[in-house]
């Protein structure tokens, strides 16, 4: 009993004892340890042009100096949904993206099936 509450002890120290976002890369990892279903529509006007399904987490891109803000785009991981029926197919792999915040008119959201 002692000893799981000085584990408990420990890690609650060490949680309080990390940066904002530390602790936030933790909860991501998390998030992406209990996975996630969302999808990523990028759209050229009305028109949805991609679509990335399966996406476990779209992160934010942070520079090495830990004075500067973050960088204007996200990027992530999903399977390239070619046919947008929301179904991975044969053929359809998944691939590494990156969109910007400013320019790309995007939705990202879980999805419902």
């Amino acid at each position: 009993m002692k000893k799981s509450l000085l584990i408990l002890l420990s890690l609650a120290a060490l949680t309080t004892a990390c940066t904002q976002e530390t602790q936030n890369q933790i909860g991501r990892a998390l998030q992406n340890w209990t996975g996630t279903n969302g999808v990523l529509d990028i759209y050229a006007g009305d028109k949805l042009v991609k679509r990335f399904i399966k996406i476990d987490k779209i992160s934010t891109a942070y520079s090495t100096d830990s004075n500067t803000a973050s960088r204007p785009y996200r990027y992530g991981y999903g399977y390239l949904d070619m046919n947008q029926n929301m179904v991975v197919d044969n053929g359809e792999k998944k691939v590494y993206f990156e969109f910007s915040d400013f320019s790309t008119s995007y939705v990202f959201y879980e999805n419902p099936n």
